[in-house]
Parts: structure tokens; C-alpha cells; sequence
């Protein structure tokens, strides 16, 4: 079946009543912060730099300087690496540390050897898939999923990357000594969902306004009623940094939008972003599964609302929100993302990471019809 007009128009009405918004103001932190940033150059790492510096705080960076940025203010970059080499921390007091790019337990332990004591709040970006089950509707207290491998403090970047099943149960055990090293009064931990927006590297999100702008019919997944959840970096970051302004302690799930919204709701809101008017024809769940079509993957965002996922895109954000956090419009974002998405090479967007191939989507449809 087919989005009906009457749908988009009412969809994307409201849409274009959301971007019309004042953005939310925020009131300047009376005391500016000795920021510490591990990573700071990945995805979300260059918008808290810039938030930061909007709000005159003073930034330092710690990585292996491999990535240049050019920021729009004084930062600090230490030069180093989490395998060891963590000398320039030394000496050093920051009223918080925001942990970006770790996923290894060894690298919460070697760098709390040097930073304990001397930082405030220790923030923890981890993610929603540390929890143990995704077939119901769940908060913060949720039980987390176990290392059953070799000892977690054993583990390398190669290990995980051969298996990435063990990024959730390894991201876990990060949390779990990051409170062991700093205390639970010193600890924040975020669990973002799926995080999209401007820099996005995946395509998991990217697929959907560069396909719909690319207009003809779209194969999209379902009946159009699983929820999705989803969370600009853009959202995420400057959050992360008002948490620290406020010294906020404690564990979030952060995604979004603030209100649930369906796969139809989503696509008809990146249509609005991208000003078109899609033909989008949904694929029953079992004909995508018979025809080898990957959740998340193939079809990007996308996890079915039924089963053993009936919870993955229901996860309870209320906390967040409560403590500030906001979200932009997703037509916004979509356009942003396009926008962005342009500016690669040729050579970038002529390959998406994520979502099917023309000649695919083609293939389904055909088999869909018939």
C-alpha cells in the first residue's frame, strides 16, 4: 500500500509548524568549565567542541590527532591514545570528562588511573544496546545484557571489530567499571539510540532522505506502524554538555523524538524535510524476511515492533527529557542530513553504507507486484 496524500499533508503540516519554532534558549552557565573531551573529532565529539565553546567554556581534546578540526574558538588538543599512552593527562584538573569513542573496559580503568581525582563528573556515552531484552517497553533500571567471553579487560579494538555482537555486553562492562573507578556521585551514563544527523558516517538514517529524494517507487518495511526511535548528534551533544553544567549524576536512555512516531510518521516528516511527495510501498515483515532483507541493514532504523524487538524503538526516555533534554524537528534534520550528504564526493554518495542498492529495491519490488 501507498502513504495517502491526506496523510502526508497532515504529517508534514504539523512538521512545518515544528520548524517554525524559536529554538529552545538555554541561559549561559554562570561559571565556565575546564572541559576534558576524549575523542572530540569522531561524530559527535565537533558539535560538543562547538556548543561548548558557544557557552565559553574552556575545551581540551585528547586523541591521537589524526583529525583536524578547524574550531571556532581557543581548544586545547592533547596528543596521546587509549593504549597506553595517556602521559600528556597527567597533572591535569578538569571539572568534567565527557568519554566519547570508548567501548573497551581496560580503557575506563587506564584512564581513570591517571584522571581519578582529578575530574569532577566523568561522563559515559553508552548505548541503548547494552540491555539484556528488547521485547518489552523499559527504563534505566532494565537488566543488562553479561560478558559470557574472555575476561572484558582482555579484550582489543581487532576483537571487537571480528565481532560486533560484542559491542552492547563489552559497552556494559564499561559501565560497570567506570562507576567502580570514579563512584556512583561522580558517574553519568548515557545510553543514546540511534544516533543520525550531519557527519553521519553509517547511512543508517542517511538512506532514507537521499532515497526519497531520489523520488520513484520506495520500498519501505512493514505495514508502516513499528515505532522507530532515533536521536540527532547535534541533540545529543549539546545535551551532554548542559548535564555537565549542572553536574546532573545518574543513568539516561537518550533518544527520540519526544513523542512516539511510526516508520510512516518518519518517512512522511523526511519528506517533508526533503519537499517531496514520495510513492512509498510497504513490504510485509514476512516477505522481507523470506527475501533475505536485513533489518537495520537493508532497511535502515527499521527493527520490527513485534516479538523479541517489541521494545527496541519503545525504550522509556522520560528521564532525558526531564532533565532537559530536547530534540530537533526530524523534517529539519532530514534536510540537514541531505544538505550534508551532498557535500561528500561523488565517489561517497554514489555508495550508501546502509539500505539496498537500486538494482535490489528494484528486484523486491518486482517480486512484491507479482
Amino acid at each position: 500500500m501507498s502513504n495517502s496524500r491526506r496523510d502526508l499533508i497532515r504529517l508534514s503540516a504539523f512538521a512545518a509548524g515544528a520548524l517554525a519554532l524559536p529554538a529552545l534558549a538555554e541561559t549561559r552557565p554562570v561559571k565556565p568549565m575546564r572541559l576534558l573531551i576524549l575523542g572530540g573529532t569522531g561524530f559527535i565529539g565537533p558539535h560538543q567542541v562547538r556548543y561548548a565553546l558557544a557557552r565559553e567554556h574552556h575545551v581540551t581534546l585528547f586523541n591521537r590527532g589524526r583529525q583536524k578540526e578547524a574550531w571556532p574558538g581557543p581548544v586545547e588538543e592533547l596528543l596521546g591514545d587509549r593504549e597506553g599512552n595517556l602521559k600528556a593527562l597527567e597533572g591535569r584538573d578538569w571539572d568534567a570528562c565527557i568519554d566519547n569513542p570508548t567501548s573497551l573496559p581496560a580503557w575506563v580503568r587506564e584512564a581513570a588511573r591517571v584522571l581519578k581525582g582529578h575530574v569532577g563528573q566523568y561522563l559515559f556515552i553508552s548505548t541503548i544496546s547494552v540491555y539484556a531484552a528488547n521485547d518489552k517497553p523499559a527504563d534505566e533500571i532494565a537488566a543488562l545484557v553479561a560478558y559470557n567471553g574472555a575476561d572484558p579487560m582482555a579484550e582489543t579494538i581487532e576483537s571487537l571489530n571480528a565481532n560486533p555482537r560484542l559491542y552492547g555486553p563489552l559497552k556494559a562492562a564499561c559501565e560497570t567499571e567506570a562507576r567502580t573507578q570514579y563512584g556512583e556521585a561522580a558517574t553519568t551514563i548515557i545510553r543514546p539510540g540511534l544516533i543520525v544527523g550531519p557527519g553521519d558516517g553509517t547511512d543508517r538514517f542517511t538512506y532514507w532522505p537521499v532515497r526519497l529524494a531520489r523520488g520513484g517507487e520506495i520500498l519501505a518495511p512493514g505495514d508502516g506502524s513499528d515505532p522507530v526511535q532515533l536521536i540527532d548528534a547535534r541533540d545529543l551533544a549539546e545535551w551532554t554538555i548542559r548535564i555537565a553544567e549542572r553536574r546532573t549524576i545518574g543513568v539516561f536512555n537518550a533518544s527520540g523524538p519526544a513523542r512516539p512516531i511510526s516508520m510512516q510518521q518518519m518517512l512522511a516528516e523526511i519528506a517533508q524535510g526533503v519537499h517531496v511527495d514520495p510513492n512509498i510501498v510497504f513490504a510485509p515483515t514476512s516477505f522481507l524476511k523470506a527475501n533475505k532483507v536485513a533489518a537495520w541493514r537493508d532497511m535502515p532504523v527499521w527493527i520490527p515492533g513485534q516479538g523479541e524487538t517489541f521494545g527496541f524503538h519503545r525504550r522509556d526516555i522520560s528521564r532525558a527529557i526531564a532533565n532537559g533534554l530536547t530534540h530537533r524537528p526530524l523534517p529539519l534534520i532530514a534536510a540537514d542530513t541531505l544538505a550534508w550528504f551532498h557535500t561528500l564526493p561523488s565517489e561517497r554518495q554514489s555508495k550508501l553504507r546502509a539500505g539496498l542498492t537500486p538494482e535490489r529495491e528494484s528486484e523486491l519490488l518486482a517480486k512484491l507486484r507479482s
